[in-house]
C-alpha cells in the first residue's frame, strides 16, 4: 500500500542556482505500518515527536527562498526521523549506533525504547533510506551538469538545553552553530554563514553538533560538491517543545537568504 505522504519532494529553483537546501528533520509524519514497529503508546510518541523534530524548519526553507534573489532549491523529508534518518550512515560507521539512533532508531532521545534491540532496519532501510539517498544524490549531480557546482546547506535546529542522547552536548549551545566538514566547506562559505547570521546573535562551529551531509557519491572525492550545516537553537523561533513558531522565523529566514544569495 503506497504511503499516505510522498517520502521527500524536491522543490524545483532557479535553473542557474547551485544551491540545494535540504531539511531531513522537520516533518512528524509516520505511516501506520511504521507506527506499528514503535514501542510508545500515542502520548509517549507525541512527546518524542516535539524533542526530536526540527520543528518549522521547513517553513524556514520555504521563507528563505521566496526572499531570495536567485530561488534555490530545496530537498525536503516529508516522513519523521522516527521513520529513518536519512542523514545517518545505515552501518557500522554511524557514531549514533551507541545511543541507539543509527539510520532506524530503537531508542528515544531520553533512552527509552522506540523499538526492541532485534528489530530488523533492513525493510525500512530499503523501503525509506536508500530511494531517499539516491534521489538528493540525483539532486546534486542535476545541479553540478546545471551549473558546474553544487551546495548543500542542511537547514536544522537543536534544542536550548542538551538531551541525554546527544554525544557532545557538553560543548557551547551558541543560537546558531555552523557545522562543516574539512573537504566540503570552504573557509568563505562559513564566513558567509557567520556574516548573514550575524543579525540572529553568536555563530559558532561544529559544538554542539558538527559535520555536514553530502551524498556518498561525492563525498570526500568531488571538491565541486559544498556542504554547510546551518543549527538553529530553538529558543531564537519557536516555544520549546513542539510548540509555535515566533517572529524570530522571519529573522531567521532573511538571514537565511542572504546566505544563499552570498553562495
Amino acid at each position: 500500500m503506497p504511503d499516505a505522504v510522498p517520502s521527500f519532494a524536491l522543490l524545483p529553483g532557479a535553473a542557474q542556482s547551485p544551491v540545494i537546501l535540504h531539511v531531513p528533520h522537520s516533518a512528524r509524519e509516520i505511516p501506520a505500518a511504521v507506527r506499528a514497529g514503535i514501542a510508545l503508546d500515542d502520548g509517549a510518541l507525541a512527546r518524542e515527536l516535539d524533542h526530536i523534530t526540527d520543528a518549522h524548519t521547513a517553513e524556514l526553507a520555504e521563507a528563505a527562498a521566496a526572499l531570495s534573489a536567485v530561488t534555490p532549491w530545496r530537498f525536503v523529508n516529508r516522513l519523521s526521523r522516527l521513520v529513518v534518518d536519512p542523514e545517518r550512515f545505515p552501518d557500522e560507521r554511524e557514531e549514533m549506533l551507541a545511543a541507539g539512533m543509527g539510520a532506524v532508531y530503537t531508542r528515544t532521545t531520553h533512552g527509552a525504547v522506540l523499538r526492541p534491540d532485534d528489530t530488523d532496519a533492513e525493510p525500512l532501510v530499503e523501503r525509506y533510506f536508500r530511494p531517499y539517498a539516491r534521489a538528493m544524490t540525483q539532486a546534486v549531480a542535476d545541479r553540478l551538469a546545471a551549473t558546474g557546482r553544487a551546495v548543500v546547506i542542511d537547514v536544522h535546529s537543536y534544542p536550548t538545553a542538551a538531551l541525554p542522547y546527544e554525544l557532545h552536548g557538553a560543548g557551547p549551545r551558541p543560537p546558531v552553530c555552523l557545522g562543516t566538514d574539512a573537504f566540503h566547506t570552504p573557509p568563505g562559505l562559513a564566513e558567509l554563514a557567520r556574516k548573514a547570521f550575524a543579525r540572529c546573535g553568536e555563530t559558532g562551529l561544529d559544538s554542539p553538533f558538527a559535520g555536514t551531509y553530502v551524498p556518498l557519491d561525492f563525498h570526500g572525492g568531488d571538491a565541486r560538491v559544498g556542504a554547510l550545516m546551518v543549527e538553529i537553537r530553538r529558543d531564537m523561533y519557536m516555544t520549546e517543545p513542539g510548540g509555535p513558531a515566533g517572529p524570530g522565523l522571519s529573522r531567521l529566514a532573511a538571514a537565511l537568504a542572504e546566505l544563499v544569495d552570498g553562495v
